[in-house]
C-alpha cells in the first residue's frame, strides 16, 4: 500500500498582472494552486499564519478554506508555522521577558484555529544566529522553556507544538540541539525534520530522526547541495538570500547533486513506526528562472518511483 500523507509547506509563487506573487493573490489563482496540488497527489496542507487571515477574506472562514480543500480532493490543513526570525525587544526568545507577548501571539494564532483538526503548530525557536550570539546554555535553556509553555496550550488545543530549525537559527549545531532537547518538556516540545536545513548547518537529518524519532512530529523533505563551512549562517540579514558564495541552498528531491540521503531516511521512518505526514518544501524553488510546480512535479516523481519503493521494501522488512 502506498503512503498516502503526503503534505506540501505553502512556499509557492505565481505569476499574476502584478508580477511573481504567492497564490493568495485572489482566490482565482488560490484554487488553481490547490488544484494542482491535488491532482499531484498532495492531499495535506501546511501554511503560514501570517496567510491565515487572507485565507479567512478569500473563503469566509478557515472552516470554509478546509472544505474547498475537501473540495478539491485533499484532506485538511495539516500544519501551522509561526516564527520570530528578527529579535526585537517585544519578540525575542531567547529573552525571558519577552515570553509573555510571544506566548500571547500563539495563543491568538491557535484561537484562530479551534474548531480545525490542525495536527502541528510548527515554530522556529530561535532568532537568526548573528542577533542571539553568544549562543550559551542560559539562552537555550531560555527557549526550551517558552516553547515547553507554549506547546502545553497548543496540546489543549488539539495541537502539537514542534521545532524546525533552521542552519541560521541560534540552535543548529547537533549539540545545540541536544542541549535544547534536553531542556525542553518532552510531553509537550517535538521536534520537526527539516532534512535540507540540519545537513547545511552540518548535522545529519537521518541520525537527528534516529535519535528523536519519538519526539517527532513532521518532516520538510527537500535537498540541499551545499554545507555551510564558511559561517554563512552569520550573514546579516538573511543567509539564505545574502550568504556569499551560494546563489540557492535548497533543491527538490531527484536532482544531481543532493547530499540528503532520502532513502536511508525513508527506510528510518518506516523502521521507526511512524505513520504521521510527510510533506515537501520547497524553499526559493524560482532562483535561476525554475518554477514552482515544475519542483513540485519533480519531487512527486521522485517520492512515486523511487521513495514509494523503498518504503515498500522497508515495510517488507519490517513485516518479516
Amino acid at each position: 500500500m502506498a503512503w498516502q500523507k503526503w503534505s506540501y509547506m505553502d512556499h509557492w509563487v505565481t505569476q499574476t498582472p502584478q508580477g511573481p506573487l504567492p497564490p493568495q493573490f485572489n482566490r482565482a489563482h488560490m484554487d488553481r494552486y490547490l488544484k494542482q496540488l491535488a491532482a499531484a497527489g498532495f492531499t495535506g496542507f501546511d501554511t503560514f499564519f501570517f496567510y491565515l487571515r487572507a485565507l479567512e477574506g478569500m473563503y469566509g472562514s478557515l472552516a470554509n478554506f478546509e472544505q474547498r480543500l475537501r473540495d478539491v480532493g485533499m484532506e485538511k490543513i495539516t500544519g501551522i508555522f509561526t516564527a520570530y526570525p528578527s529579535a526585537t525587544e517585544f519578540t525575542s526568545p531567547h529573552e525571558r521577558e519577552t515570553h509573555d507577548r510571544i506566548f500571547a501571539d500563539c495563543e491568538n494564532t491557535v484561537r484562530q484555529l479551534d474548531g480545525l483538526s490542525v495536527e502541528n503548530f510548527i515554530v522556529m525557536p530561535s532568532s537568526t544566529y548573528h542577533q542571539t550570539e553568544p549562543i550559551t546554555g542560559d539562552k537555550i535553556k531560555a527557549m526550551a522553556e517558552l516553547w515547553s509553555r507554549v506547546g502545553e496550550m497548543t496540546l489543549r488545543h488539539g495541537m502539537r507544538t514542534t521545532c524546525h530549525f533552521e542552519f541560521w537559527g541560534a540552535i543548529r549545531t547537533r549539540e545545540q540541539l541536544d542541549t535544547f532537547f534536553e531542556y525542553a518538556d518532552p510531553e509537550t516540545v517535538f521536534f520537526f525534520c527539516d532534512t535540507a536545513q540540519h545537513t547545511i548547518a552540518g548535522v545529519d537529518p537521518v541520525e537527528m530522526f534516529r535519535d528523536y524519532r519519538d519526539r517527532c512530529s513532521g518532516f520538510h523533505f527537500k535537498d540541499t547541495h551545499d554545507v555551510d563551512t564558511n559561517e554563512a549562517y552569520r550573514t546579516p540579514p538573511d543567509p539564505e538570500l545574502m550568504a556569499p558564495g551560494v546563489d540557492r541552498w535548497f533543491y527538490e528531491m531527484g536532482t544531481d547533486g543532493g547530499l540528503v540521503d532520502f532513502p536511508a531516511l525513508m527506510r528510518e521512518i518506516v523502521a521507526s513506526g511512524y505513520d504521521g505526514w510527510l510533506t515537501v518544501e520547497h524553499d526559493k524553488a524560482d532562483t535561476f528562472g525554475g518554477t514552482y510546480a515544475e519542483a513540485t512535479c519533480v519531487a512527486k516523481w521522485y517520492i512515486d518511483n523511487v521513495l514509494e519503493q523503498v518504503r515498500a521494501e522497508a515495510a517488507k522488512e519490517v513485516a518479516s
